[in-house]
């Protein structure tokens, strides 16, 4: 009679090695089974799916499937919306540079497209978001590391829209938004100011406070930048200028802690701009938040 064979019973090491194993194998399996799904579909049922998501909220399953559809079906009603959609999708995840890059992208190709005048209010809000981490932390940097490239990028894409497309359901929320973006600038050089004065620099911070006052008339800013101007020229000897300076503060600002004695004790509290909360759908010309 053949000896029965003798079956080893697996260390608990190797168990778990061996589960391990199955549980990739499985999941792989699932995983290519899902994307095999979506291989071939009609470009109807595509565009469908990746919508539904879109609803959902699910911005990261709807970008995947409609760049499926559009390496599917190239050409196309679909896929020019597809294209349209997936930039927005990209924004909504906060993928900012893949939303830039997929604009620019559908500006080249549909350079005259009936819709256009949305892409560039979208890439504005995207280069706007685009530091935004970097944007709420920016006043506490010194002034030499800041970099607001990105925010100077989205004010011409708000431009383009306000002067290409005055008439488009994007121009008013541009023009409100390039507003907000010049207050921010304002404040970048007024910190820029403060930043000398700290340091005794006070021909720099007067030049600063007067570029401020003839590159952004009007902002939020303004007073402050005089206040700044006539301190300015008050350390440095100047009193005719500090005392006209003063005057207009009077004027404009009577209530303005400068004039209280509280300089240099008044924190110059910054702002809280917002700049880039919201955007209005391509589909609706609706805000969302």
């Amino acid at each position: 009679m053949a000896p029965r064979p003798r079956f080893r019973i697996p260390s608990p090491l190797r168990l778990a090695a061996l589960l391990l194993a199955v549980a990739v194998l499985a999941t792989g399996c699932n995983r290519n089974s899902k994307k095999d799904a979506e291989e071939g579909m009609p470009v109807t049922e595509l565009y469908q799916k990746a919508h539904e998501r879109m609803q959902k909220g699910n911005w990261a399953g709807a970008e995947q499937t409609f760049k499926r559809l559009v390496a599917q079906y190239p050409y196309g009603p679909y896929t020019e919306q597809a294209l349209m959609e997936t930039a927005y999708a990209q924004y909504k995840s906060g993928k900012h540079d893949d939303a830039v890059s997929t604009i620019d992208r559908f500006i080249r190709t549909y350079p005259t497209h009936r819709n256009i005048a949305y892409f560039y209010y979208l890439r504005g809000l995207s280069n706007s978001n685009r530091d935004a981490v970097f944007m709420q932390r920016v006043w506490s940097l010194d002034p030499s590391r800041r970099d607001l490239s990105s925010p100077q990028q989205a004010y011409q894409d708000f431009s383009i829209v306000l002067q290409r497309y005055p008439n488009s359901r994007y121009a008013a929320d541009a023009r409100q938004r390039m507003v907000a973006l010049r207050n921010v600038f304002a404040q970048h050089e007024l910190d820029t100011a403060l930043y000398y004065m700290r340091r005794g620099a006070w021909l720099s911070a007067a030049g600063r406070a007067q570029y401020i006052l003839e590159t952004y008339p009007q902002s939020d800013y303004q007073n402050d930048a005089v206040a700044a101007l006539a301190e300015s020229y008050q350390q440095m000897g100047e009193q005719t200028l500090s005392a006209d300076a003063r005057r207009v503060l009077e004027l404009n600002a009577p209530q303005h802690p400068y004039l209280s004695g509280d300089w240099p004790k008044y924190p110059w509290a910054i702002r809280k701009l917002n700049p880039f909360a919201g955007e209005k759908s391509a589909a609706t010309g609706q805000r969302t938040r």
